[in-house]
């Protein structure tokens, strides 16, 4: 079973005037044909009490939403009405009410139509290789500290191998961050026994030889509490 992102469903304008719905970023488009992306709104009504507002408001804005009204409800609890984009939602955002409100709060939506925005797809490769499971569509304001923030990630979680790893993170094939795991250290000169200098070159000249070649024809094994933790992180 491999981990994935909650699945939205994109509508895509080709340049040719086609429309594609995308409910998975690898197989988006190359951008330069693309003419517009389109992503799912929802209308929110988000139950706070008063003193939670201020918390509150700031959570929405953070998630790209956009305030509409409030509706008092009592002397003690407010109504928040809002639009939010559906990936800004689906992860975290009822986990951190509840920890704002500390329990008091809830949210409910309904499916508010699809609404243009500037939206890029984001991949992190391990040693120059694409995983689609990490890639993902992200605002394109925001897509440089997401880069940094998964490939960060993704460096805790990767066990490290007998060659250095490399994480990247790119949009459109342009590299926006980068990190590595460094490799494990083996001294294949522990059996030499004195002073054999040229002896021990030659093993280390071996070893580094042997690494080229494991990294060149290896395949990283990510497991599959590295991908549940990068999907926390997005």
């Amino acid at each position: 079973i491999i981990a994935t992102s909650p699945s939205v469903v994109y509508e895509v304008l080709t340049a040719r005037g086609g429309k594609l719905l995308i409910d998975n970023p690898a197989h988006l488009p190359n951008p330069s044909m693309l003419q517009e992306i389109r992503e799912p709104i929802v209308k929110a009504y988000v139950l706070c009490p008063n003193e939670n507002i201020g918390d509150i408001l700031q959570l929405i804005l953070e998630k790209r939403g956009q305030m509409e009204h409030t509706e008092s409800l009592d002397t003690r609890r407010v109504m928040l009405h809002c639009e939010l984009p559906l990936n800004e939602i689906l992860v975290d955002f009822n986990d951190k009410i509840k920890s704002i409100t500390r329990g008091y709060g809830s949210m409910d939506y309904e499916h508010a139509g699809y609404r243009p925005a500037k939206l890029v797809k984001l991949d992190l490769l391990v040693n120059g290789e694409p995983v689609d499971a990490f890639s993902t569509i992200v605002h394109k304001d925001r897509a440089e500290a997401r880069g940094r923030q998964l490939a960060a990630k993704l460096k805790e979680v990767i066990p490290r191998q007998l060659y250095q790893v490399a994480i990247q993170a790119a949009i459109g094939g342009k590299i926006i961050a980068r990190e590595s795991v460094s490799a494990l250290r083996k001294n294949v000169t522990a059996k030499c026994y004195g002073g054999d200098i040229t002896r021990k070159r030659k093993l280390l000249e071996k070893q580094k030889e042997g690494k080229k070649r494991m990294k060149s024809i290896g395949k990283i094994n990510i497991p599959q509490e590295a991908f549940i933790e990068v999907l926390k992180a997005q």
